[in-house]
């Protein structure tokens, strides 16, 4: 793509309409894609970052220099990974949340959990530190469980103690870009990371009042709905004054440490950001992006779609309380796609072949027939020039090039037809003598028997090579089958010993904290995980 172009637009009506263009585009990638989106309140300079992440000085995504916010709805850029060899980068910037000229919190809510389900990393930016009130600010994270919902296969609705474990296996990396950062990074005086400055800020308070547990909601969902966390300080870029043009400095007008922040930034995002799976671990790519990728991150929200809201386009009109739920089709796998490419080939092979065949008899034929028409054969001996006559034509008929494999059923219909005239002129031969007609009704017969088992042979042949083939594509989808079954079993036995993993680093830093009925929660989900980790697995499907 030679610039951004929008993605889902928030119509002034409050609908969130899905740009078909955009939606075409993403049907034609065929490499993996790393999604990268960004989000955070409006005019806190989100587009500069992911103009970086694409390597453009210039141009890309709409900088904005007034209090206005600059990006309406999402915005894409589909780019060639700079890190990642046959992947593409997808960036996302999102609408600003908290725009005073909209004025829609709930929109804010729903654009900032597309970001979420739609990305492999998301990046918050905000300004300032990490205190109170940009906690306060993030409180979109804590209305995701409520935005959120996930349907384990054959299990229903599941516990919402339950909804961390699920979350954390497909949520994004998450990494806060804070800008403008003027503070010291120190803690009880010794230097501290930016890692270990954000940790700090996500530390949970002890008590159970309704302040407590208000202070504890946003951190708590960061820390276990979000495999992983990063953090990353920026100072302000420029003179107050040069602020307003940015877009237009030079590399070297920028603050040196700025430049040094940003590289480090994008550094680690291109590195570390993973390739987008839906849930299941699947890869998306090679055509499967456009609506599998939408779809499947709509799914989870369809269910708590406000009434009276619709997203327009092709996926999910009116996906209210009464139209969902929305249902994905498996497509074919690659064995099935090869068996039925191969039988629509030899259909498409059997057909030309009985019409090349039939061409070449009737025009071989068009003498024969006129002869019969004119009376030739009705003399005494015009038997024999009639079967002299055929075989002639058959024997041209055999050196014919390119036939194909419906030659000899073709000619055996052809031949069958013309009995009749056969018997005819059998019958009008009277200078044959009883005996010499008998001779040649024998003759005839077995020519016709020969014919008949040659044919025979022939379509035993056929039958039996197409069974062979049939077995061998039928061991081959087996094969496939069970490396496929095998590898979900791996890929979901890896997604949930990560999961636990998870969990328990969450337990062991809750028990520094003091927290002991949260980690004795976390134990809980944790037994949970592991029955479930143990838990037998019925085979999908049956292989006969």
């Amino acid at each position: 793509m030679e610039e951004p172009m929008c993605l889902i637009e928030n119509s002034p009506d409050g609908e969130l309409q899905l740009n078909q263009r955009a939606l075409a585009l993403l049907q034609s990638v065929r490499q993996p894609v790393v999604v990268v989106a960004i989000a955070g309140l409006y005019r806190t300079g989100k587009s500069y970052l992911l103009n970086r992440l694409a390597g453009k000085d210039r141009g890309g995504f709409s900088l904005g220099s007034t209090v206005q916010s600059h990006t309406k709805g999402i915005w894409m850029w589909c780019l060639p990974h700079p890190r990642r060899a046959g992947h593409t980068l997808v960036l996302l910037d999102t609408e600003g949340l908290g725009d005073v000229e909209k004025g829609d919190a709930k929109n804010d809510t729903w654009i900032f959990a597309l970001a979420v389900l739609l990305s492999s990393t998301l990046v918050y930016n905000s300004m300032g530190t990490i205190n109170q009130q940009a906690m306060d600010q993030l409180h979109y994270v804590t209305e995701l469980t409520e935005r959120i919902k996930v349907k384990a296969a054959g299990r229903g609705s599941r516990q919402d103690g339950e909804d961390s474990a699920e979350f954390v296996r497909f949520f994004p990396a998450f990494v806060w870009a804070v800008r403008d950062f003027t503070l010291q990074l120190e803690l009880d005086g010794r230097e501290i990371t930016e890692d270990e400055y954000l940790e700090n800020g996500l530390k949970l308070k002890p008590g159970s009042s309704r302040q407590a547990q208000l202070f504890n909601l946003p951190r708590e969902c960061i820390r276990q709905f979000f495999p992983a966390w990063k953090c990353f300080v920026f100072v302000q870029p420029a003179g107050r004054r040069d602020l307003a043009r940015l877009e237009e400095l030079r590399e070297d007008e920028l603050e040196p440490e700025f430049r040094q922040q940003v590289t480090q930034f994008c550094r680690h995002v291109w590195e570390t950001s993973k390739p987008k799976t839906i849930p299941g671990g699947h890869p998306l790519g090679r055509g499967t992006l456009g609506s599998t990728w939408l779809m499947g991150c709509w799914g989870p929200l369809a269910p708590l779609w406000p009434q009276g809201r619709e997203l327009s386009g092709s996926l999910g009109q009116g996906m209210g309380h009464e139209a969902f739920p929305l249902q994905l089709r498996c497509p074919l796998s690659p064995q099935d796609k090869l068996d039925s490419k191969r039988a629509e080939l030899c259909r498409r092979n059997e057909v030309a072949s009985s019409d090349r065949c039939t061409a070449a008899l009737m025009e071989l034929s068009q003498e024969l027939e006129e002869r019969v028409c004119e009376g030739s054969y009705s003399v005494p001996g015009g038997y024999q020039r009639l079967l002299a006559d055929q075989r002639e034509m058959v024997e041209k008929y055999q050196l014919v090039p390119g036939k194909g494999i419906m030659a000899a059923e073709v000619l055996q219909e052809f031949l069958k037809s013309k009995e009749t005239v056969a018997q005819a002129v059998l019958q009008t031969d009277q200078s044959l003598t009883d005996r010499q007609r008998e001779i040649e009704a024998e003759r005839a017969r077995a020519e016709a028997a020969e014919r008949e088992a040659q044919l025979s042979q022939e379509m035993q042949a056929k039958t039996e090579q197409l069974l062979q083939d049939q077995e061998r594509s039928h061991q081959e989808h087996v094969r496939q089958l069970t490396a496929k079954m095998e590898e979900d079993r791996r890929q979901l036995l890896a997604e949930q010993q990560g999961a636990l993993a998870l969990k328990l680093q969450e337990q062991e830093r809750v028990l520094r904290e003091g927290f002991r009925g949260e980690a004795a929660r976390l134990e809980q989900q944790m037994q949970n995980l592991r029955q479930e980790m143990n838990r037998p697995r019925r085979s999908g499907c049956v292989v006969c």
